[in-house]
């Protein structure tokens, strides 16, 4: 379930050149600025898919020119090496285990390993605040395996962050979780997208996750995107841009 990022061929232009770009970009030295920046530093975590890599997901921050981001930290990691039952035990970059594919809205759940991935995440966004990045400016972000891990790490959080972006992912715990949300947590706005003609996880999967949150007292803004499988589009990527933007907080 890696992800496959649709783009107009200017922006596919632009991710082949990615290497290119971030070379010269990487050989700017950092000049300090004069005047008072009103935008306090974000955080941008991305949660890749079943067997894909982190590296492999950096060209997507290439797509938010907005200014808004120019204080944006962005991290990408890599999922361990894990066996996955859906794949006859296939040892592969895996979050946690998935023991079928398609993945539907009644598939079984690995919730041990579900929980064994969320602590992990919840260090990366602890370290991050520890360094001084406010929680209402870390937005967890993730395709795939990586959304359902975003939700599931995002409902457990301790404390309200500025948002989580789920992208074709699905439900990876039963409703017993609720009982651990927190208030905190419930204030954490949730964006979900999910493309209508998806074969790997399937629409039905993704509908079932606005209505458990509705139970569980969050808000998540749910799109759906017609002729779009198992992938990412650009307009997706477009949207998640917007959405972040309206939600960072400035400095002041």
């Amino acid at each position: 379930m890696k992800l496959k990022l649709l783009a107009k061929p200017i922006a596919v232009i632009g991710i082949t050149l990615i290497g290119t770009i971030l070379f010269i970009l990487l050989s700017q030295p950092n000049q300090p600025s004069s005047k008072t920046d009103p935008m306090a530093r974000s955080f941008v975590l991305w949660l890749h898919g079943l067997g894909d890599s982190g590296p492999a997901n950096e060209p997507i921050k290439t797509l938010f020119s907005s200014p808004e981001f120019r204080n944006t930290v962005w991290s990408f990691p890599s999922a361990p090496s894990n066996p996955v039952t859906c794949n006859y035990g296939s040892v592969m970059p895996s979050w946690f285990d998935i023991h079928e594919i398609p993945v539907t809205a009644d598939s079984p759940k690995d919730e041990s390993s579900v929980l064994k991935a969320v602590q992990n995440v919840h260090a990366m966004i602890d370290k991050e605040i520890a360094a001084g990045t406010d929680p209402n400016n870390v937005f967890v972000c993730g395709f795939s395996q990586g959304g359902a891990l975003t939700l599931a790490s995002i409902l457990l959080y301790p404390k309200t962050l500025g948002g989580g972006a789920v992208f074709s992912g699905w439900l990876p715990f039963n409703t017993s979780i609720i009982e651990q949300i927190s208030s905190n947590a419930k204030r954490t706005p949730i964006l979900w997208s999910h493309g209508m003609a998806d074969r790997t996880v399937l629409f039905e999967a993704g509908q079932a996750g606005p209505p458990f949150l509705e139970r569980a007292g969050l808000s998540c803004e749910f799109k759906a995107y017609p002729g779009l499988g198992h992938s990412i589009s650009h307009e997706e990527l477009q949207h998640l841009e917007s959405w972040i933007k309206t939600r960072l907080q400035s400095s002041s």
